[in-house]
């Protein structure tokens, strides 16, 4: 039996990434069975790029690392909840700790925290 059911959603699974320690989310990503091989191998989080089709190592351009503390499978084997240490500070390509850095305040999103840093520094102009 297969740990992870990666025939749901076309082959990619939803992965939480939580603090290990706090236990807050800092973002939801996606996997395919490569990418969840590669990060149960390195210990670093691996995801799956939707947008440019390929693997990608979170932190291999920022430097914002994602150590894998643990890793959780829920009951339907089709998503992932990773623990992990958060290194760098922040989690978000838009420099914010947490990707779920805004609130909805009626009908407008309310940004909450501080940056951790500027993603034009990082990325460059986009």
């Amino acid at each position: 039996m297969k740990l992870v059911d990666f025939t749901k959603g076309s082959g990619l699974i939803p992965a939480i990434a939580q603090d290990a320690e706090s236990g807050e989310v800092l973002m939801l990503a996606y996997m395919n069975e490569a990418s969840f091989q590669k990060t149960v191998k390195t210990g670093q989080a691996c995801y799956y790029s939707r947008s440019r089709q390929k693997l990608w190592t979170k932190g291999e351009t920022s430097g914002h690392v994602q150590k894998v503390k643990e890793i959780f499978i829920d009951c339907d084997r089709d998503t992932i909840l990773l623990q992990v240490e958060q290194i760098g500070g922040a989690a978000c390509h838009t420099g914010y700790r947490s990707c779920f850095y805004q609130k909805v305040d009626k009908d407008k999103l309310t940004p909450i925290g501080e940056r951790v840093f500027d993603p034009k520094e990082v990325y460059g102009e986009e």
